[in-house]
């Protein structure tokens, strides 16, 4: 049986001005199921980001409903949503934002200090040096950012996504600062996550990452183009 995680039905999104509406989203339905690995792709300005941000609870769309893990989220307010979040969503972004002040250690423990169950000291080290882990860097655990290279920030990046152990991964364009060969090892780490179960949703603009996904989802001018391979809410 499958579980869903993310189920989106008629998720619209409008910006209005005096003189203009503007849909950036409109009428999206999408199911992402436990263990599912989809990428969200199309051109630049087609409504990837926006659907993103609306998944990721850092936006509210203009209509339709939103659920995840079956509970609905859409109109919860700011600080519940936020709760929503750090239980249930892992962010990886393009530009890594990392803290470079902080060790790798610290920056991947950063969502474990704020997390509500208020883990200690022991169970954020063990945690921390799992994920790490994971991403083939636990040797780097003492170092900065700022002493690693791009394709290593983002590995510690995903290592901190995973450290809370959410129910589904959001990755925004995971690449794009990455040179091909640091791209590849970092889209390597996330197939082997996925083929470990993590629950994978990204968005990238390069179709030989998004042929990776076993779920393609296409975006044009703010619908999605179907396909046999895209799950529809129901």
């Amino acid at each position: 049986m499958t579980t869903a995680i993310l189920t989106l039905k008629n998720i619209g999104k409008f910006f209005e001005t005096e003189e203009l509406e503007t849909h950036a989203l409109k009428s999206i339905n999408l199911t992402i199921n436990k263990g599912d690995y989809v990428s969200i792709s199309g051109p630049s300005g087609c409504g990837k980001s926006t659907l993103l941000s609306i998944m990721g609870l850092l936006d509210v769309s203009s209509s339709g409903e939103y659920a995840i893990e079956g509970v609905k989220v859409t109109d919860l307010s700011l600080d519940q949503a936020a709760e929503v979040r750090n239980a249930k969503i892992g962010f990886i972004f393009q530009s890594f934002n990392l803290i470079d002040e902080l060790s790798v250690f610290d920056n991947v423990a950063l969502p474990l200090r704020y997390h509500a169950d208020k883990p200690n000291g022991a169970t954020i080290k063990k945690r921390v040096t799992e994920c790490l882990e994971k991403v083939g860097l636990s040797h780097r655990i003492s170092h900065k950012p700022n002493q690693l290279s791009g394709g290593q920030q983002q590995r510690v990046a995903i290592a901190r996504a995973l450290v809370t152990n959410p129910a589904v991964l959001l990755v925004d364009e995971p690449t794009g600062n990455l040179d091909s060969k640091s791209g590849d090892q970092v889209m390597e780490v996330l197939e082997q996550l996925n083929k470990a179960g993590t629950t994978i949703c990204m968005v990238t603009h390069d179709p030989r990452y998004a042929d990776m996904a076993r779920t393609k989802v296409q975006l044009l001018d703010g619908s999605i183009l179907q396909s046999p391979a895209v799950k529809i809410a129901s």
